[in-house]
């Protein structure tokens, strides 16, 4: 501290100055935080997408989606918070595993992956030309053709085969990752089971069906996910012309497809005007007069 006193003249005040010793400045708060914070969050937006670069164009379109919310006629889609429209991951559909739905569109690429899938499972060389995929008006359909020996099933028997259980396996594998619903149908030929009809061809294909689901629901398919569980006979051959034929006995999977927004009973009015000719609609039929105003309803 140094002090300072002036001379003073007879009268003058005297003057004196203290001035304080300089030290250290004062706090510098708390600004470093928010530029800590703004670098973190930078890096993390780094790490985010460079994590999405790496990742196949399934994940990308699903992600893509999360954050889009659905857009009316004539505009863009939007992006905002997800809000979800429960068809896509992360979405309402959360919890359905690796879950992309397959929309008609998309079916085909279904089909080459399940090709792929398949070609993994042993004596897939063997079992190949008994195997048909198609898409149908139903859904994706996967048919498993019977030979005389028996390849998925043993001969007469709702036991599937060694082989093919582990090919409904790897195709449960495949099917339990989407949400869409699955439908198994079973077939037999015309060849009657047995002549006492204690057990009969109904019975045979509806059994094989069902056999069909037990093995797929323990290897992938959501117990929730089997729709409809259907029997046929001999009522739908493959080859009319030759029903004894041994490929007319199959099991049949059919990949259902997902209803669009709003579909079901109810959701579409009657567009015709009462009493009107248009749209299909009926005019409902007019109430008959009572029996005692029959000339006056004339």
């Amino acid at each position: 501290m140094a002090d300072k006193t002036e001379e003073s003249g007879p009268g003058r005040p005297i003057i004196v100055i203290k001035r304080k010793a300089a030290g250290h400045g004062g706090h510098h708060g708390g600004a470093w935080k928010v530029a800590y914070a703004d670098f973190v969050t930078a890096l993390m937006a780094l790490f985010i997408v460079l994590w999405l670069m790496g990742q196949d164009e399934e994940i990308k379109k699903a992600i893509a989606m999360y954050f889009s919310t659905p857009a009316g006629p004539g505009q863009q889609v939007k992006f905002a918070i997800p809000s979800g429209p429960g068809k896509q991951i992360g979405t309402e559909a959360a919890g359905v595993g690796n879950a992309i739905e397959i929309p008609k569109e998309d079916m085909s690429k279904l089909r080459e992956k399940i090709q792929e899938a398949l070609k993994l499972v042993p004596n897939f060389l063997n079992l190949k030309d008994h195997i048909e995929i198609t898409i149908t008006a139903d859904g994706l359909r996967i048919e498993l053709l019977e030979t005389e020996a028996g390849v998925f099933f043993e001969s007469g028997k709702p036991v599937p085969t060694k082989g093919g259980s582990q090919l409904i396996g790897v195709l449960a594998g495949e099917l339990g990752k989407l949400p869409n619903g699955v439908m198994i149908e079973g077939h037999t030929d015309a060849k009657p089971y047995s002549s006492d009809g204690t057990y009969s061809n109904w019975d045979l294909s509806t059994d094989r069906a069902n056999a069909a689901r037990r093995v797929m629901e323990a290897s992938g398919l959501r117990a929730n996910q089997v729709s409809q569980i259907r029997g046929f006979a001999d009522r739908q051959l493959r080859h009319p012309t030759d029903p004894m034929t041994a490929s007319n006995r199959r099991i049949s999977v059919i990949v259902q497809y997902m209803p669009a927004p709003g579909d079901g009973a109810g959701d579409k009015p009657d567009a015709s005007p009462p009493g009107g000719s248009g749209g299909g609609g009926t005019k409902p039929p007019a109430a008959a007069p009572p029996p005692g105003n029959a000339k006056a309803a004339k």
